[in-house]
């Protein structure tokens, strides 16, 4: 007797015997129980589901010597002439070899003869979306109004290209992927009635494989039983098929979270020495950090998925150590990187760059991160800065008190040569970082000798100082190269410019410059500081050559007379950030003014 392949020998032959596809055959039986058989149903799903098998029981059970019956008897000429594919009044058409026209009208000639052997004539056209539109249109009157005796079966692995008149004439049915477990389960069975010493570990292998189809499970068993024998580990499983272990998957997505990219490189490397598919090797990522998202966001639901106790730990595990907005960037790589395989001349190398560039993605910043930093500082400085800085700007009354000099500032010095006396301590050295832990909480109110102090040591080190700040604004050194200070006080400092510069200062007064050159003065200065920029009058020159009065006088620093521009000539953008509140909307979002429009 010829050897018969296991998809053969193990088809079912009772509707009970589909696995996986209840909702079908559950319907069908109920339709025949009770006398209400459709003349048309449209069988659709992937490969190796069922089909054309449900559509032979069908056929079985409507001409079946003891039926019409859900169960039929396997054991009359009927059935067994059905089950063999020799039947006559059972008519096989496969579409794809049969597309034409005059094929249909063949088949809309013969319906009119009644059925040789038993009650009804079944024609079962598979793959029915390959016949061409004339075809389609040639069928649509017998599909809708067939004699009493004719019944249609169609089948397809792709609904979207059968017409929708078609589906109107049809019952449908959606056959699905088979679950992994129960594909594994129909296999150990078939394996034990082989006798046949097969693990779980391999079961579970050769179910992934499937990819839910029970027909190409059945013929990878086949192919296994003759490579290694009467004993099957999941290892022979993963050589023959080009599969991944479950510890190969987890250690890769492991490494793409971590952003260990010379880990993830070796085990590409080990991988593709191995022969694995590295399309399939793409696909399993994708459903493993699928699996990952379940878990972060339906933890619950993770006792669902098609896998182990063991397997589900690890997915927990790597769940833990990422956050989903990073998973789902992840899957967008993967999901492109899948899509361009099929095209790829070199597919190591273009799963290798997307691999990187999904440890990229699971280690940098994402924007989610970035929105959230930039809301803690915002609020931080509603509690705070801005807070302070709307109440000193509505505050027309506040006076500060200023500080000048009779006698010319020294010429740049070394930082030794510019350290205040023994009971002060150094102050002229920068911190390295941009925290404001070098800026002192408030103490007593500085003296007039430390001000003259702070001030000789600032004109020093302006180049110095403008250098730091440029690090954060690579901008502001252009504007400042021109500018000095040219008065100092408590909490702020006054940062002349000469006429000729004047279109400097506006380019310079923003609030994202404003808040970098503040930050820069008060760790040199070691006290909170507020920087005001002006021009200088005519006829009035930098410090290097300013001859003041000893001493100092207070005076309003909101006098525009004699610290700002007046408001006559001040130009919209300005006007516009003396405003309080524009001012605040301007320092929280780090913002400025591109256009104004009254």
């Amino acid at each position: 007797m010829t050897y018969q392949v296991l998809a053969r020998k193990w088809r079912p032959k009772q509707f009970a015997d589909v696995v996986g596809q209840e909702h079908v055959t559950r319907t069908l039986s109920n339709a025949i129980s009770a006398n209400r058989v459709a003349h048309a149903y449209l069988f659709v799903g992937p490969r190796g589901t069922g089909k054309t098998t449900t559509a032979r029981i069908f056929a079985k059970a409507l001409n079946c010597e003891k039926g019409p019956t859900p169960t039929p008897c396997d054991a009359c000429d009927a059935c067994k002439e059905i089950m063999a594919g020799t039947a006559l009044d059972v008519i096989e058409i496969d579409a794809a070899s049969n597309t034409g026209v005059d094929n249909v009208r063949d088949l809309r000639d013969n319906v009119r003869y009644s059925p040789v052997r038993g009650p009804y004539k079944i024609y079962v056209i598979d793959e029915v979306h390959m016949l061409s539109t004339g075809a389609f249109n040639a069928l649509l009157k017998t599909l809708e109004e067939p004699p009493d005796h004719v019944k249609f079966v169609l089948a397809t692995t792709d609904p979207q290209k059968v017409p929708a008149t078609i589906h109107s004439r049809c019952q449908r049915f959606d056959l699905r992927r088979i679950p992994v477990p129960v594909i594994a389960k129909a296999i150990g069975d078939i394996a034990k009635a082989e006798k046949i010493d097969i693990d779980e570990d391999a079961l579970l292998a050769i179910a992934r494989g499937a990819d839910g189809g029970m027909r190409d499970a059945q013929s990878a068993m086949d192919q296994l039983i003759a490579f290694v024998g009467d004993k099957i580990r999941e290892p022979d499983v993963l050589a023959v098929f080009g599969l991944l272990a479950r510890e190969a998957l987890e250690q890769v997505a492991q490494a793409v979270l971590d952003g260990n990219i010379s880990v993830l490189i070796e085990r590409i490397a080990e991988l593709d020495s191995a022969g694995k598919d590295m399309q399939r090797m793409v696909i399993e990522l994708m459903e493993c950090f699928r699996n990952v998202l379940i878990c972060m966001y339906a933890p619950d639901a993770a006792e669902t998925l098609d896998i182990t106790g063991r397997q589900r730990e690890a997915l927990l595990a790597l769940a833990s150590s990422s956050d989903p907005a990073r998973i789902l960037r992840i899957l967008e790589i993967l999901a492109e990187t899948e899509n361009r395989l099929r095209y790829a001349i070199s597919r190591r190398t273009l799963v290798e760059t997307a691999l990187i560039r999904c440890a990229r993605a699971a280690t940098v910043v994402s924007i989610e991160d970035l929105l959230k930093q930039i809301n803690e500082l915002k609020l931080a400085l509603d509690d705070s800065g801005a807070a302070e800085l709307l109440h000193v700007e509505s505050n027309a009354a506040a006076k500060k008190k200023s500080l000048t000099f009779t006698e010319p500032l020294p010429e740049q010095k070394s930082i030794a040569e510019d350290e205040p006396e023994e009971s002060e301590p150094p102050q002229e050295a920068i911190p390295p970082d941009d925290s404001e832990e070098g800026i002192d909480p408030p103490g007593p109110r500085p003296s007039d000798d430390q001000l003259r102090s702070d001030h000789q040591r600032l004109f020093a080190h302006w180049h110095d100082l403008i250098e730091e700040a440029s690090h954060a604004a690579p901008l502001i050194r252009s504007y400042l190269i021109d500018a000095k200070p040219v008065g100092v006080e408590i909490d702020q400092v006054h940062i002349g410019f000469d006429p000729e510069f004047a279109s400097e200062l506006e380019n310079v007064d923003v609030p994202r410059n404003r808040k970098v050159l503040e930050k820069v003065l008060g760790r040199f200065l070691r006290r909170p500081i507020r920087v005001h920029f002006r021009i200088l009058e005519a006829g009035e020159a930098l410090p290097a050559d300013i001859q003041l009065p000893e001493g100092h006088t207070h005076h309003d620093d909101n006098d525009s007379a004699s610290n700002d521009l007046s408001d006559e000539a001040l130009t919209a953008e300005q006007r516009w950030i003396r405003d309080p509140v524009v001012r605040m909307t301007l320092e929280a979002f780090n913002g400025e003014i591109i256009d104004i429009r009254e």
